[in-house]
């Protein structure tokens, strides 16, 4: 199938982005930064998915993956607005089967930036809207809402060994999602599900759910 990845420079996107060649994909990258991947079927396109007038010419995308974010005061710009300019670009259309958008725990829970969590509760409402509009293509669009990944984007709390242990301490699972294990999540929702749409799903090791119950102990 043709596969549009957003963000294939580095961490989730670059992962999704091998994993998808190795079950024999055609994929199209986008960054803005230049990539890594050599693969005959893999195609890369520098660019800012703010800029509709530098998107390229593709052939019918099967598979959208909304990958591309960043975490500064472009969140909205980038994260929500990129991420439907993309969307309603490539993805209302015939020839597409799934999307799925990477949305984040901090849409659910709001514990982020207040631009970033605010950029991916958007996310998590705009995938319901493209869901419902898919769906006459008999197409499906759902969220992954990861928790914490091990990308090169957070090493400042993976290497602090006190930031470290406290989010250890929030974690029933103790332990993150590697980025293979992202791959593994994407490639399911898009290309073996085939029914499930219009969902946001939580992957976070329980973070969220992390609460005690408080009632008196029995005697």
């Amino acid at each position: 199938m043709n596969v549009l990845i957003t963000g294939t420079a580095s961490g989730i996107g670059k992962g999704c982005a091998e994993h998808f060649l190795k079950e024999g994909h055609r994929v199209f990258g986008f960054d803005r930064k230049k990539t890594a991947i050599a693969d005959e079927n893999y195609t890369h396109y520098c660019l800012d998915i703010r800029e509709k007038s530098a998107y390229p010419e593709l052939p019918g995308i099967q598979v959208l993956i909304n990958n591309a974010g960043v975490q500064n005061d472009l969140d909205i710009d980038v994260n929500l607005k990129g991420t439907i300019s993309i969307t309603e670009h490539y993805g209302i259309q015939p020839d597409i089967r799934s999307i799925v958008m990477i949305g984040s725990a901090s849409g659910h829970t709001g514990s982020e930036f207040p631009e970033y969590a605010a950029s991916k509760g958007g996310v998590l409402a705009y995938t319901k809207n493209v869901a419902m509009r898919v769906a006459a293509y008999r197409a499906t669009c759902n969220s992954l809402d990861f928790g914490g990944v091990m990308t090169e984007l957070n090493r400042p709390v993976m290497e602090d060994e006190t930031l470290w242990n406290e989010i250890m301490k929030l974690t029933p699972l103790k332990r993150w999602m590697t980025v293979e294990e992202a791959a593994e999540w994407i490639y399911f929702m898009a290309v073996t599900n085939r029914f499930c749409t219009g969902q946001n799903i939580l992957i976070d090791g329980l973070e969220a759910g992390n609460c005690n119950f408080v009632w008196p102990e029995k005697e």
